[in-house]
């Protein structure tokens, strides 16, 4: 009697590969969280050891100068087990068959390098027990208190915020200018100073029939999505140009130019209720002066279905220009930002300016509705950032002034801008810095900062309902943080 061998039936077969690619995919997060927390706290070590040395530094010369020899306040030699230079790691995530055929989406896992040769910034809080520095130095680099007597950490002590999952797209050749969810979050649109704009997603179990580059032969300066279908990619240019992409058909659909008066579109943003959308154009490009002199502005409302200019919004004569716009929930009222600090409040269904406020002391870079839009927020070009009640028209409910901002060879492609969570309590923002900050938004709790890229942070962009962010960096390169 002769034995043959069952053959496994292909359902099971199939069944048995999903699940043990699942469990490898688990398996590889898990590590890759591991050795980001194990690299977290190598760069924590060595963030501790140089802040103990300049802390010496300042310690010693002042003990000096009072006649203290300060020889005895030198760091023990056991800190040299903390001096391991960090490693980096660089792996591969993943992809369906499906996502690399359809586009060639480059993707990497998080790299996180060591923030004593990265991050001027960095540094965590030091304690009196870290290496045997006494009160005097902590008094030099300790935490400050806020009005309530409640312990506030500087920007540059925050802890790093915890990661589910990094991902990082390394398809750009140039500084990244915007980058952008799309409104469903399943699609992410980013763009460069070379021209392009790519659109791909970050979740392999999303198709990436819609993945595609798009060149636009002009810097990209703003990017929105059509709210409603989440087919419609818009995207203004240095140039003058509207492009209007349909993600489906995979082509420009309308490609519209502003006046000769006006060649830079530094703004667009959609209605989330009528088929219609904004433009904001200066009458000088970005790249030639600061945002402080971008010249004058024109505010133009276009309807999606004509693909034609519909009104001009009053702004007054010669007015300064608009760097930011934002729609509240219904659509029927229009925010905007100016270079003059200013912020204006337009009546969609009249087409008129009904209020406006001096916001500023400098330029206004970006504008956010509050999530429940009795507040508005407004970053300034020198960092400030303020909380608006609408309510209370010129009540500011919460500030901050960023320490991380901006450094002069970032300002010709960064114009810096924030984004609010969707619970609207965590507020992130650009960077001059290798990281950026996240604020809580009116909460007693210090914020945190983002891992680290390898140049500016230079545009932000949260999940529209997950704890998901984007950070494009001048270093070319974009990154998807699920934070925990």
């Amino acid at each position: 009697m002769s034995l043959t061998k069952a053959r496994l039936p292909a359902l099971l077969k199939i069944s048995s590969e999903k699940n043990t690619i699942s469990c490898l995919k688990k398996e590889n997060k898990r590590l890759n969280q591991k050795l980001l927390q194990l690299q977290a706290l190598l760069e924590e070590k060595e963030a501790q050891l140089g802040l103990s040395k300049r802390s010496m530094g300042a310690a010693n010369s002042s003990f000096q100068s009072s006649g203290i020899d300060g020889e005895n306040l030198r760091p023990s030699s056991s800190s040299e087990d903390i001096c391991a230079p960090a490693t980096s790691y660089l792996g591969s995530i993943p992809q369906s068959e499906e996502c690399a055929a359809a586009e060639p989406t480059k993707f990497a896992s998080a790299r996180v390098e060591s923030s004593s040769r990265q991050d001027s910034y960095s540094a965590s809080s030091l304690h009196a027990s870290s290496g045997g520095i006494d009160d005097t130095a902590q008094k030099l680099y300790g935490s400050h208190f806020d009005e309530n007597g409640r312990e506030m950490l500087r920007e540059e002590e925050f802890p790093e915020v915890s990661v589910e999952f990094q991902e990082t797209f390394l398809g750009h050749t140039s500084p990244i200018t915007r980058c952008r969810f799309s409104a469903s979050g399943n699609n992410i649109a980013s763009a460069s100073v070379d021209g392009t704009v790519r659109i791909w997603t970050y979740d392999s179990s999303i198709p990436a029939s819609r993945n595609a580059t798009i060149y636009c032969g002009a810097e990209i300066m703003s990017l929105d999505w059509e709210c409603k279908s989440d087919r419609l990619l818009l995207i203004g240019t240095a140039d003058g140009g509207i492009k209007a992409w349909n993600v489906d058909a995979k082509r420009v659909v309308c490609d519209l130019n502003t006046t000769d008066a006006f060649p830079s579109v530094l703004d667009l943003k959609c209605s989330p209720v009528e088929p219609i959308f904004v433009s904001a154009a200066s009458s000088r490009r970005l790249g030639s002066t600061s945002i402080d002199s971008l010249g004058y502005a024109s505010l133009t409302v276009w309807n999606m279905k004509t693909w034609k200019a519909m009104t001009v919004l009053p702004l007054g004569e010669d007015p300064p220009a608009i760097t930011s716009l934002c729609f509240n929930h219904n659509g029927k009222i229009l925010a905007a930002s100016a270079t003059d600090g200013m912020i204006h409040m337009f009546d969609m269904s009249a087409g008129l300016q009904i209020t406006g406020w001096p916001a500023h002391d400098s330029a206004i870079s970006s504008l956010l509705f509050g999530p429940d839009e009795t507040s508005i927020f407004s970053l300034g070009s020198d960092g400030k950032i303020f909380e608006w009640s609408l309510q209370n028209q010129g009540r500011v409910l919460w500030s901050k002034t960023s320490s991380w901002f901006s450094e002069p060879q970032t300002s010709k492609y960064c114009r810096h801008e924030m984004a609010l969570d969707a619970s609207g309590r965590q507020l992130l923002a650009t960077s001059g810095s290798v990281r950026a900050p996240i604020y809580q938004v009116q909460g007693h709790s210090n914020g945190f900062k983002t891992l680290p890229h390898s140049a500016a942070i230079t545009t932000v962009d949260w999940h529209p309902s997950l704890p998901i962010f984007l950070t494009g960096s001048a270093d070319n390169s974009v990154r998807v943080t699920s934070i925990l």
